[in-house]
């Protein structure tokens, strides 16, 4: 009987490289970046990098989009988002529950997680938005109900738009630092794109984490309930 065993092999094994683990997580927060900026990153040489960002991009992990003279990469599809996710969630299991866990608190309280809100921010929305009954949210599914499409339209988020329509809508996506699923599919990144747009949250210059703002407070808390 065929089994993947061998795909599933060979695809660990590129990810298990220290170099490109760093390049794919860097990428985790959505935005492209050049092969300069990702060699920096996974600490190797720009010839070094280059070699690994083919691989990926062969392997299709990785899409490179050309800018003029210049390349940048980003992960190829949402998919190889949520399977890093589910990598990190399992990565960050303690076998040693004695130690000191890892701290890093602005990663735990507010990140982008490829195209959605996490952390302490995204399970807090998703949190909010389940017990107003605008979503219903398990561990296997999601989906929007009547009041929750209404909450977003109200904020100007149309999600019949046919760019967004070939991604599902709603889905969870299993926090790795808060061990509880986040709201992600479109509606997920309709909402961070909007947090983005209203200056809700700031993209930090490195890294997924992001600063919420004053009106970012105030909006999380009065128009979705969130406790933040």
């Amino acid at each position: 009987m065929q089994t993947i065993s061998p795909e599933l092999a060979e695809l660990a094994g590129l990810i298990a490289d220290p170099g490109r683990a760093s390049i794919l997580s860097r990428l985790m927060d959505g935005r492209p970046q050049t092969a300069s900026e990702l060699a920096l990153v996974a600490g190797v040489t720009p010839q070094t990098a280059s070699w690994h960002l083919s691989r990926m991009v062969e392997r299709a992990l990785l899409k490179v989009e050309r800018r003029g003279p210049r390349r940048f990469y980003r992960l190829a599809t949402p998919l190889v988002a949520q399977m890093l996710e589910g990598m990190m969630t399992v990565a960050a299991i303690d076998p040693h529950p004695s130690r000191p866990p890892p701290r890093d608190p602005e990663m735990r309280r507010a990140r982008t997680c490829y195209d959605h809100l996490a952390g302490e921010l995204g399970v807090a929305v998703t949190d909010a938005m389940r017990d107003r009954g605008h979503l219903n949210l398990d561990q296997e599914a999601g989906e929007l109900t009547a009041s929750g499409c209404a909450l977003l339209g109200d904020l100007g988020i149309d999600l019949r738009s046919p760019a967004r329509s070939r991604r599902i809508l709603c889905r969870p996506c299993l926090d790795w630092s808060e061990r509880r699923p986040h709201l992600a599919g479109r509606a997920g990144a309709a909402v961070a794109d909007l947090a983005l747009q209203r200056d809700w949250i700031r993209r930090r210059p490195q890294g997924r984490s992001v600063e919420i703002t004053d009106a970012g407070l105030l909006a999380f808390r009065n128009l979705f309930g969130a406790r933040i």
